[in-house]
């Protein structure tokens, strides 16, 4: 496994130590980043690619590129990702290629020219997320294919009504704009696929919902955390409703480099 020549820093290194902590017991929680790169890799099975490098951008514990292998045999992905312990479990899972490398440093040059550029839940936690997709469609050569799934801001309804009622800040994550991520997309790109998926679980209480989040080490926010009294508020108030609202609103993109 390659290293990245500097180590990372800032927001880049909580979101690399929380999932490091807990990169054991990642697959068996993350149940929704596996079933979305499942669908995801559906979506590559067939797809006409050039010759040229291939990637899994923040591939973690390598959920898509397994993904992918198991739906398109003989395609290997590069798995790019900040944290090792991750690359570390999906290498003991199925052994290949993988690269400890920062998305906030852009892409190796080893991606140059790529054939397909594949990420699942990865990009929301770039400090820039338009400016780094735009860079992954441009690193695509002509014909070159981008695949990515990433959570948008209409996810976590609950929690924000929870926050809101409660007079309390919303300490999730920022998510990117889906729109704008289209947008950005579309002018280096033709969509062949552009959806907004919504998914939702009943009968989660806030506590629940917050511990899942924390047992796969995706509770890094560039937000302070509420104190004890704040936290006691807002599971108080976390909806309770028959018809739940998205946890997650998932924005789905498959495309071509013109």
């Amino acid at each position: 496994m390659r290293t990245p020549e500097s180590p990372p820093a800032g927001f880049s290194h909580q979101v690399r130590r929380c999932f490091g902590r807990q990169a054991a017991h990642y697959d068996q929680g993350a149940l929704l980043q596996a079933a979305v790169a499942w669908r995801l890799a559906h979506l590559c099975r067939n797809l006409a690619l050039p010759n040229g490098p291939c990637a899994d951008l923040g591939a973690g514990s390598g959920l898509l590129a397994r993904a992918i292998a198991q739906q398109r045999p003989g395609l290997e992905l590069l798995r790019l990702d900040n944290c090792p312990e991750l690359l570390a479990q999906g290498i003991s899972r199925a052994p290949g290629p993988s690269l400890q490398w920062d998305l906030e440093r852009g892409l190796p040059s080893q991606l140059d020219q790529a054939a397909l550029l594949a990420s699942n839940f990865a990009l929301q936690w770039l400090q820039q997320p338009e400016r780094e997709l735009q860079r992954w469609c441009q690193q695509l050569q002509p014909g070159g294919w981008l695949a990515v799934a990433v959570p948008t801001a209409g996810s976590f309804a609950p929690w924000r009504a929870a926050a809101s009622g409660a007079g309390v800040p919303f300490t999730g994550l920022g998510l990117p704009d889906a729109a704008s991520l289209e947008a950005v997309a579309r002018q280096e790109l033709t969509l062949h696929r552009c959806r907004l998926l919504h998914f939702s679980r009943p009968s989660q209480d806030g506590l629940t919902f917050l511990r899942q989040m924390k047992a796969i080490g995706a509770q890094a926010s560039r937000k302070a955390p509420l104190r004890p009294t704040q936290l006691r508020q807002l599971l108080a108030h976390w909806p309770t409703v028959s018809r739940p609202q998205p946890d997650w609103q998932v924005l789905l993109m498959l495309g071509r480099k013109r």
